[in-house]
């Protein structure tokens, strides 16, 4: 699992492979991950924006940016948690992400960007 803390929120990712779903004779790779974000600060946050950064080892880097996380724009107060999972597609069975979340604090309406921490999407039999 990767986690990384800034500003007091903590980001912590788990990716899994998805064998159901993946093809890997025709070059399609689906990983699913799964992503919980605590806020350890003493002050309400809100969850605005993401930015992500996708590296796949047989296609061009990829960049997805967009409103909020699966659909919401969380607000969490102080030892608050939020969890979601979502999905990466590679044409590859080698690939990373890692991304931002512009977060909003409630009473200063202050923007700040949280780091989402680099987290591998490896085919299980690849590390053999």
């Amino acid at each position: 699992m990767a986690t990384s803390v800034t500003h007091g929120i903590r980001i912590s990712v788990q990716p899994r492979f998805e064998p159901e779903h993946s093809d890997p004779e025709q070059g399609r790779f689906l990983f699913s991950y799964r992503i919980a974000i605590t806020n350890t600060s003493e002050h309400t946050v809100q969850l605005l924006r993401r930015r992500w950064h996708i590296w796949d080892s047989l296609a061009p880097k990829r960049e997805v940016e967009g409103p909020g996380v699966v659909g919401e724009t969380p607000v969490l107060a102080p030892g608050e948690q939020f969890t979601y999972s979502s999905v990466c597609d590679l044409r590859s069975s080698l690939g990373r992400m890692d991304g931002t979340y512009t977060m909003r604090r409630a009473d200063t309406s202050d923007h700040f960007e949280v780091r989402i921490p680099a987290f591998a999407l490896l085919y299980p039999w690849q590390a053999n």
